[in-house]
């Protein structure tokens, strides 16, 4: 096998960050990007973007650290390049806030972030329904600017894309030799994973200039996070709704709450609403699989179900994923020896 033919299924941020991660580490590969939607159209792109991880409850924190160390760090070198303004990613300093004191008054990724501390009384004077907060700079990571990024990067090391719908992995074989399913909600079918399911977030994307540090309700349900063109405000949490239509009533609380924290936001203008179902799992699925049909075999690496948290461990997980594609590569390129009889 002189070159490995491998397609990556999905094109929202975990696919294309796996697709150029896989051709950067590994060597003689060919890889296509398939999926039947890409940027504008996916749910990354209806991400806010904010480096603030997610707490995945079926993996070790040490692990989670790992990955969203890895990707800060690879946003970070973005952020401070010539390419920042192109990719969509810049910092942003701001507060999280907490109507009561948390459990956990450092979290597990305070030293990996900039500049995290415990908010002053001043400081807390802002938000009177709030007794604590934790003040830091993080990154803005804006997909409708990174995936065509991502894209352009992937095609100028020869990878390619496909718009095609893919109903059952098998329809891959024997086109390609590896296949990386990073399919998000599409796993329920392809990978008949009933432990993947949607999380309904809706938010609105407002003009309002004048709001430049992001606040976060330590909930994680009320944000307000400026980027370069608009201030995302959200949110909401609606496990199992699997409507993509906004809400005008879920617009109308969101709106409320986040004037609730920024007085200021009742001036805002131009407000859309965007609608996006995060692939919500326990833990993230990184896993080989080796599928076997009427004799044939497709290794299958499994790379989705990062719910909210993706664009914040995407990098990490994706370096994971590209070493997983390495061995099963390498698998392939060892002869199997012959018994001897």
């Amino acid at each position: 096998m002189d070159t490995a033919r491998i397609a990556v299924v999905g094109a929202g941020v975990v696919g294309l960050s796996t697709a150029v991660c896989i051709s950067k580490l590994v060597p003689q590969c060919s890889v296509t990007i398939i999926s039947d939607k890409f940027t504008p159209d996916t749910t990354s792109d209806v991400a806010a973007g904010m480096l603030i991880p997610h707490t995945y409850p079926d993996t070790p924190i040490h692990t989670q650290k790992e990955w969203f160390r890895e990707t800060f760090n690879h946003l970070f070198a973005i952020a401070n390049s010539a390419e920042a303004g192109d990719a969509g990613v810049h910092l942003v300093s701001g507060w999280q806030i907490f109507q009561s004191t948390p459990t956990e008054e450092v979290p597990f990724w305070a030293d990996v972030v900039l500049g995290f501390r415990r908010m002053t009384e001043a400081e807390l004077k802002k938000f009177p329904q709030y007794v604590f907060g934790q003040a830091f700079t993080t990154l803005k990571c804006e997909c409708p600017a990174y995936l065509p990024w991502l894209e352009k990067r992937i095609k100028g090391s020869g990878g390619w894309t496909l718009t095609r719908r893919i109903d059952d992995l098998w329809e891959l074989h024997p086109s390609f030799d590896i296949v990386v399913n990073c399919s998000g909600l599409g796993s329920r079918q392809l990978a008949g994973d009933s432990k993947i399911f949607p999380v309904r977030g809706q938010v609105l994307q407002v003009q309002a200039p004048w709001v430049e540090h992001f606040i976060r309700d330590g909930s994680g349900l009320t944000y307000i996070y400026p980027g370069t063109s608009h201030v995302t405000l959200g949110g909401t949490r609606q496990k199992g709704d699997w409507n993509l239509s906004p809400d005008a009533e879920n617009s109308r609380e969101i709106l409320s709450r986040c004037c609730a924290l920024e007085p200021s936001l009742h001036r805002a203008c131009n407000i859309r609403e965007k609608v996006g179902l995060r692939p919500y799992r326990p833990g993230v699925r990184l896993q080989t699989e080796l599928l076997a049909r009427d004799g044939r075999r497709l290794p299958v690496v499994h790379h989705y179900g990062h719910g909210s948290g993706g664009i914040s461990v995407h990098w990490g997980t994706a370096l994971e994923a590209a070493r997983l594609v390495s061995e099963c590569v390498h698998a392939l390129r060892t002869p199997i020896p012959k018994s001897k009889l």
